[in-house]
Formats: C-alpha cells, sequence, structure tokens
C-alpha cells in the first residue's frame, strides 16, 4: 500500500499489528485520529502508555490491576473458598459480566499446549497448588473452554490437587466443545457455572 507519508505508513503498520485489524481498517483508523482535535489523539496515546508502564498482575490471582491485589481479591464480600480458574483476564471480565459468581479467580495465563510449546511450567499453576495446599479452598471450579488444550491442563492441576480436600468441578457443557468463554453470552455463562458438575464426570472413559 503506498503512501505519500512515512509517519502515516509507519503508524498505519503499528496500529495493523493489532489482533483483527488489517491495514486498510488501519489506515482508515490513522486517518480518523489526524481528523480529531490533537489533544484527543494524545490523550489516546498517554492512556495507552500509561496503561503499558503501570498494569499490574494482582499477587493473588494474577488478574490484572492497578494496585498489587486486585479489587476482586481484596473484596470481602467475596467467597474466597470458591476459585474459579480461567484461562486469562478476558475470561475473568466475561464471567464477572454474569453477575452471578461470587467467588474469586485464578488466572492461569493460557493453556498446556505442547504443539505451541507451553507447559505447566510457563502457567501459573504452581501458585494455584500452593492455594490449595495451604488450606482454606473449598472448591476449584474449571472454567477454560472446551478444548483438547483446555482439559488437558484441567486434568493436569486435577492431577496435582485430588490428594487434597477440595471439590472439583467444571462449567456445565453449556458452552460449545471448542467454543471461548469470552465469546459466551451470558446467560449461558451464568447458567454453565450455576449448574457446574463434578469433574470426576467427565473422567470416566480415560
Amino acid at each position: 500500500m503506498e503512501m505519500s507519508s512515512k509517519l502515516l505508513e509507519r503508524a498505519v503498520a503499528e496500529i495493523s499489528q493489532l489482533p483483527g485489524i488489517g491495514k486498510r481498517t488501519a489506515l482508515r483508523l490513522a486517518l480518523h485520529l489526524l481528523k480529531q482535535p490533537e489533544e484527543q489523539t494524545q490523550e489516546l496515546a498517554t492512556a495507552l502508555r500509561k496503561m503499558r508502564e503501570e498494569i499490574q498482575f494482582c499477587r493473588q490471582c494474577h488478574n490484572i490491576s492497578d494496585i498489587e491485589v486486585c479489587g476482586i481479591c481484596s473484596n470481602n464480600l467475596r467467597d474466597k473458598s470458591i476459585i474459579c480458574v480461567v484461562e486469562d483476564v478476558r475470561d475473568v471480565m466475561a464471567i464477572e459480566n454474569t453477575g452471578l459468581f461470587r467467588g474469586i479467580y485464578h488466572v492461569l495465563g493460557g493453556k498446556i499446549s505442547p504443539i505451541d510449546g507451553v507447559g505447566p511450567s510457563q502457567l501459573n499453576i504452581t501458585t494455584l497448588v500452593e492455594k490449595v495446599r495451604s488450606g482454606g479452598v473449598k472448591e476449584l471450579i474449571f472454567a477454560l473452554s472446551s478444548t483438547m488444550e483446555g482439559d488437558t491442563t484441567n486434568f493436569y492441576i486435577y492431577r496435582q490437587i485430588k490428594d487434597y480436600n477440595v471439590i472439583t468441578s467444571a462449567i456445565a457443557r453449556g458452552i460449545s466443545v471448542g467454543d471461548e468463554l469470552e465469546f459466551a453470552d451470558e446467560v449461558t455463562l451464568g447458567r454453565s457455572i450455576l449448574h457446574r458438575v463434578p469433574f470426576e464426570n467427565s473422567l470416566k472413559g480415560l
């Protein structure tokens, strides 16, 4: 795509690296920004820079946060004995939008996927096992997507904590196999959490 400005070309190249943004959409966005007041573009740039430089990961659940411990973990109204295990922060947002879960979360930061070179040591599994080992956890809810990688991760964690006195459950299969949680509608996702089933049920036949 030939452009008359190298500055515009660089901006388009950077914007087009965002997920789902092609070169044409990136050009449209860049030209839109040029039409806006300079202060508005500066505000956007400042917001992005501060997000990148100052955002933290909660030291308890690994969710994104502005402070050391996120608002969910520090909320005394949440049931700290029930932990919902999710792949990433988008899943936390999706479940929170249902308004039906009052426990806390543990963000793994991905799923075990040997083909992609992702092993257990690269995920936040050790800290989860330590939470269970230290006591106070009554139930773990596996809320990973219904994919081979998700099931493998669930089973790996289950093997790590099965000897401890903790209930393990999985969200009901109202979520289609292969679907990601963030794309599920709130009603379906909420019902899947409320009608969760013992994780051991999914192991039959293995």
